[in-house]
């Protein structure tokens, strides 16, 4: 039954304009563009100083090419930009798929109140790293060759990566939605967005879960360039597994942050369930790092690599799997006996690190490590990706001091909840069906 109630502002923000108009939407969007609350805090002017830096040395980029801002060359064509900023930050983006998977699909309500935040970081994760990625490539320009049909490159595992990416993309933006319309205050078309819902977390799953792989692939054409400690025809699979506990570890990163920084912004359902949640994330972390842990001893024993072990190399791969992988599983079983919250997000970042550290020693660090002139970044390209990480930051907090992200708009609660009751006869007929 259609509803003609126009929603009510969040409690604490300024009554908006009607957005039903063209004037209306308008003046709400001029606005909202305004910035709240103190504009010359600590943060804003580093990363604003990081962000105004960044765009010089983008320019230049486009301008003069990549030997001008980079150290990258024809043994090393991909850096830090590749490695750090996609395939690093792809993995940490991991925890969006999992927790729609989990809350619309499997029902777990305990996580509903994160998900609108989690979705967001990992669209607006996808967003600043495929522009990124686009300053890495020679001629950013033929980015859209695989999408059009020019050159597709059908073998080429950037191929099924590149689609992947874009379809998933789009699959986070319509699961994001709901709360831009609560925030434009678009009732029908909320609804809309709404029925679409579990068809759009089923096929996000399903390209997010290829992808996350389909990275990995990647480095399988490269057997005789990666050091045979981090080389395996599991990568694929590790990569996948990884990108569980990555996503799991900013979840929690995140929240610890958020709950701080906009604490106005929660709702009691988020307040209440905060440390129960993030005692589930602890669990769900341990269990995915203990499979991939035993993957890797698979690896090192069925490879024959131990006696590499004793080398240098050696022991920085133990510095990553033992210090960063093994040592917080650990922690992270100690934290869930003791129901201790500190403890979990402390383990978080060291998860989160190790996480950093095992893509950058595949894309990187272990890449053509036999060459005696190797690649470093350049102080440019390290200031673009603090400037990339920057701009989503404030991305981020401009989305959540204006949308219903950390909980849920008042005036559509109700509604919700009559969705979600429906979507939960549909499982239910469907299961019926299957069996």
């Amino acid at each position: 039954m259609e509803s003609n109630v126009t929603p009510m502002p969040i409690p604490g923000q300024p009554a908006a304009p009607d957005t039903g108009t063209l004037k209306g939407f308008l003046r709400f969007l001029w606005q909202e563009l305004k910035p709240r609350g103190k504009v010359l805090t600590p943060f804003n002017i580093i990363t604003g100083i990081l962000i105004l830096g960044g765009i010089v040395i983008i320019a230049i980029r486009l301008v003069k090419g990549l030997g001008a801002v980079t150290n990258l060359s024809q043994e090393y064509p991909w850096g830090i930009w590749i490695g750090f900023d996609v395939v690093t930050g792809v993995a940490f983006a991991g925890g969006a798929y999992i927790l729609t998977f989990a809350v619309h699909i499997l029902k777990v309500k305990k996580y509903e109140p994160i998900v609108r935040a989690t979705v967001l970081n990992g669209f607006l994760a996808y967003v600043f790293y495929s522009g990124a990625l686009l300053l890495d490539l020679g001629r950013p320009w033929n980015v859209v060759n695989p999408i059009i049909g020019n050159a597709f490159g059908y073998g080429s595992v950037l191929f099924l990566v590149a689609w992947h990416f874009l379809l998933y993309t789009l699959c986070l933006f319509v699961e994001v939605s709901p709360a831009i319309a609560e925030w434009l205050k678009w009732v029908k078309a909320r609804r809309i967005i709404q029925k679409m819902t579990t068809a759009t977390v089923i096929l996000g799953v399903t390209l997010s879960t290829l992808h996350q792989a389909g990275l990995g692939g990647l480095f399988l054409t490269a057997p005789s360039k990666i050091h045979p400690l981090w080389y395996s025809s599991n990568i694929p699979v590790l990569f996948f597994i990884s990108s569980m506990f990555a996503g799991f570890s900013l979840i929690i990163i995140e929240s610890m942050f958020t709950h701080k920084i906009f604490s106005d912004r929660l709702d009691a359902s988020h307040r209440a369930s905060h440390d129960k949640i993030l005692l589930g994330l602890a669990k769900g972390s341990a269990s995915v790092m203990a499979a991939y842990l035993f993957l890797k001893v698979i690896d090192l024993t069925h490879g024959h690599q131990l006696g590499l072990l004793l080398t240098p190399m050696g022991l920085w791969y133990l510095v990553e799997v033992a210090g960063f992988t093994l040592l917080p599983l650990v922690l992270y079983v100690v934290a869930i006996r003791r129901q201790s919250v500190r403890l979990v997000q402390i383990t978080a970042f060291l998860t989160a690190f190790g996480v950093v550290l095992n893509r950058m020693n595949i894309s990187v660090i272990a890449f053509k490590w036999y060459e005696a002139v190797r690649y470093y970044p350049s102080w440019m390209e390290i200031w673009v990706t603090l400037a990339v990480i920057s701009m989503e930051l404030w991305v981020f907090q401009w989305v959540i001091n204006r949308m219903p992200i950390l909980g849920e708009h008042p005036d559509f609660k109700t509604e919700e909840e009559t969705l979600d009751n429906l979507n939960d006869v549909e499982v239910v007929r469907w299961k019926g069906s299957a069996s």
